[in-house]
């Protein structure tokens, strides 16, 4: 199935649909013959789909979570990876990304115009959904799902300087290690969340391809299901033994009521238990193209629409029902935010929203010269992937 709209996912959204070296559209040579540009790579934009249909999941049992330790285990296990795999995509992918104009300019409508528009939007839907009329617009706390934009700004903007360390990912495990020993950092751009999931996004920055060929191999794919086995009987275990906030990564140690210690100690066991859990996943997610890869590329759609859903379904306190309670009450809700999900990544709804998610704003920037059109050329931005979210709700 070829998709024929150009998209983005959480991850995508500094501009126009882009590829990884070697697959990016070439330009067309002076005699105005174009070189055709190859395929999209099924495996990211399958781990995509896959990863916002968990995010949904995540959000619509968390009214199910106190009345079921299955249910508890199951979310704790969603929560320990979907995030974290969504961000190191996005690293991987924004490998290319550097200062230049029409990089920054890509930054700017693909990922801060879209927060200041959603940031908006859900403060006046929350005024309906959570009867709060006084709420008023901040741009500098981040709402709901919209962290994740102010995040992906930060880090897009900081990733020359990852580039440039000799040894990122420790220096991002330390910064996220203090992080947790900070409950003074406060809810400014969600900061803590953005310094407690760096690492990850770091840590994609550092991965080159055959690093996701390895976990490919069919020895790792074997591996890769009693690896999930086990991780869920560790979370049914630890429903009443830890704090399941910890893999939000939004609060400090002292905001969780632990120690200090701990906030390094569980950046560290965190960060290599999710780590593990995203391997396994990537390394189950099929390589080939499927009915769903088309629906890869519209994730950022997916991920900020279907909070309104959320949000609004909560408003009428559907989980007060007791029959949303019992197994295939559950079911059911895990099938409806999937095909919600599903239904707002497609080709009719990203068609609808393209302006919102994808506006080009020529006329807020400078016309680049041709020299600089060259330039950009030659150092092609990877296509990054989503959101993607921890738990949102406030």
């Amino acid at each position: 199935m070829k998709e024929t709209l150009p998209s983005r996912s959480p991850g995508e959204t500094d501009g126009p649909p882009t590829r990884p070296r070697g697959e990016e559209t070439r330009a067309a040579p002076a005699g105005g013959e174009t070189r055709s540009a190859k395929p999209r790579d099924a495996l990211f934009d399958n781990a995509k789909y896959l990863a916002i249909v968990l995010v949904a999941v995540g959000h619509a049992w968390e009214p199910l979570r106190g009345e079921s330790r299955a249910v508890t285990a199951l979310y704790t296990l969603v929560y320990a990876f979907h995030m974290p795999a969504f961000i190191i995509i996005s690293g991987y992918f924004s490998r290319g990304f550097d200062w230049s104009p029409g990089k920054i300019k890509r930054l700017i409508t693909g990922v801060a115009v879209p927060y200041i528009v959603f940031e908006v939007a859900y403060t006046f839907f929350t005024r309906w959904s959570d009867g709060k009329p006084d709420r008023s617009i901040s741009l500098l706390d981040p709402l709901y799902l919209t962290w994740f934009l102010a995040a992906l700004f930060i880090w897009r903007l900081t990733t020359p300087i990852w580039r440039t360390l000799r040894w990122p990912l420790p220096v991002a495990l330390v910064i996220a290690a203090l992080a947790t020993l900070t409950p003074s950092i406060g809810k400014d751009l969600d900061l803590h969340r953005t310094l407690q999931f760096l690492p990850y996004f770091v840590l994609g920055l550092s991965l080159k391809k055959k690093h996701f060929e390895l976990v490919r191999r069919r020895e790792v794919r074997l591996l890769a299901v009693p690896v999930f086995a086990g991780a869920l009987i560790v979370a049914y275990w630890a429903v009443t033994r830890m704090n399941y906030a910890w893999f939000f990564h939004k609060s400090s140690a002292e905001d969780l009521a632990a120690p200090a210690w701990y906030g390094p100690v569980m950046t560290l066991a965190i960060f290599g238990c999710s780590t593990v859990l995203v391997a396994a996943f990537v390394a189950l997610v099929p390589r080939r193209r499927t009915w769903f890869t088309a629906l890869g590329a519209g994730t950022l759609y997916g991920y900020l629409l279907h909070g309104f859903f959320i949000q609004a379904a909560n408003h009428w306190h559907w989980s007060r029902n007791d029959w949303f309670h019992t197994p295939l009450g559950t079911v059911t809700v895990t099938a409806i935010a999937a095909v919600v999900v599903t239904g707002l990544c497609t080709a009719p709804v990203r068609r609808i929203f393209r302006a919102v998610f994808e506006p080009k704003m020529d006329w807020a920037f400078r016309r680049q010269t041709p020299a600089q059109g060259r330039e950009q050329a030659r150092t092609p931005e990877e296509t990054p992937v989503p959101a993607p979210a921890p738990h949102g709700s406030r």
